[in-house]
This record gives structure tokens, sequence and C-alpha cells, in this order.
């Protein structure tokens, strides 16, 4: 594992871009990965104004992008018959696990995933 890079979930990114301050210092100096599901989820949803269309492009143009290849499509399979995780997750988690990077997410379902370097991010409740 290299201590620079760090593969990234949707919600973090929604995190960031809604002005987290922690998670900001976190990735600050760091190589940020993505999966291409990831850019997928991001750029789909149903309400996107043009404005937040282009905040987002701007930062997923700043990441690594992982498309989905043999071994990843393999891993995910694996990933998605041995822990019943969501599709869209299961390919992340393989994308993370091919790559040999820790995953950073808040999605607690990634948890069950022993194979994974995980950094769950816990949100701090409004003061």
């Amino acid at each position: 594992m290299n201590g620079n890079k760090l593969f990234i979930d949707t919600n973090i990114i929604l995190y960031l871009l809604g002005g987290d301050i922690t998670l900001a210092e976190m990735l600050n100096q760091k190589q940020i990965y993505i999966s291409i599901v990831t850019e997928l989820e991001l750029l789909s949803f149903r309400d996107i104004t043009k404005k937040e269309e282009n905040v987002i492009r701007e930062f997923v143009n700043q990441c690594k992008i992982i498309n989905i290849n043999n071994p990843i499509k393999e891993e995910t399979i694996q990933i998605r018959r041995k822990y019943h995780t969501k599709l869209p997750d299961s390919i992340i988690i393989a994308s993370a696990l091919y790559l040999d990077l820790p995953l950073i997410s808040a999605d607690s379902d990634f948890k069950k995933v022993k194979e994974l370097a995980l950094i769950h991010y816990e949100i701090e409740s409004a003061k």
C-alpha cells in the first residue's frame, strides 16, 4: 500500500464538495483514485444543476479514474457473491482491492469486506 494514494467512494466526494474540512485536510496532497462507477453516480443525479455538474467534472478531472478491466470484473463477482454487496459498491471495492489501495467510505456495509483496507469515515454530528 502506498501512503500517498487513496481510493475514495462516491459519498466521500459528496461530503468533500459539500465543504467537509476534515476530509479536505485528509485528502490534501494525496493522489486520489475513483472508480468509473463513482463518476457515473456523481454525474447522473436527476436534479443536478449545470454549476454542480461543472464542479463535479472539475474534481473528477483531478482524480485517476479506474475503468473496469478483467481482473476487476472477476474480483467484483467474488466480492458480490461472498458479501452480497450492491453491484456498484462491489465494483468500487474490487477496484480498490485491485490497486491495493485503502478505500475511504462512509458506507458501513463496506466493513464486512475483510480483504479491504477500509478507512471508515464518520460524519461528525452537527453541534
